[in-house]
């Protein structure tokens, strides 16, 4: 796959993440690698159901999330990194992130017209440390 395809394909993920659809997984590798490397209960997962679980988990805590592509930046051949703003109410908590400080990015590793691995950050700045991108 070439670094256009790339993007488009993740273009598309992320058309259907901003309408707040989660449903499909068609776009990962069956044993795609999910890593949610900044969160406390943070960690790794294998395979699509791996990938599923950990993500319901994940926004059960949360109500009214809300994510937006800022951009989408070819980092080389195989991998897009996408800088993100999210929204989001904590059902327990009532902690409100706006998208004045919720700020992260997604970084997807690509073969074969497949993502076989999703990182997401919700620190952008790790992100970039962990790429070695300035700014």
């Amino acid at each position: 796959m070439t670094a256009p395809q790339n993007l488009d394909l993740v273009r598309s993920i992320y058309a259907d993440w901003e309408r707040g659809d989660f449903s499909s997984a068609e776009w990962a590798a069956s044993e795609i690698e999910y890593v949610l490397p900044d969160l406390p209960e943070g960690g790794s997962w294998k395979g699509r159901s791996g990938m599923a679980s950990a993500h319901r988990n994940f926004l059960s805590a949360w109500g009214g999330w809300q994510v937006e592509a800022e951009d989408y930046v070819e980092i080389d051949s195989q991998r897009v990194l996408v800088p993100f703003r999210f929204t989001a109410l904590g059902k327990r908590s009532g902690l409100q992130i706006d998208d004045s400080w919720g700020t992260g990015a997604s970084l997807f590793e690509i073969r074969q017209i497949l993502v076989t691995k999703l990182v997401n950050y919700f620190h952008r700045d790790r992100a970039r440390a962990d790429l070695g991108l300035k700014g």
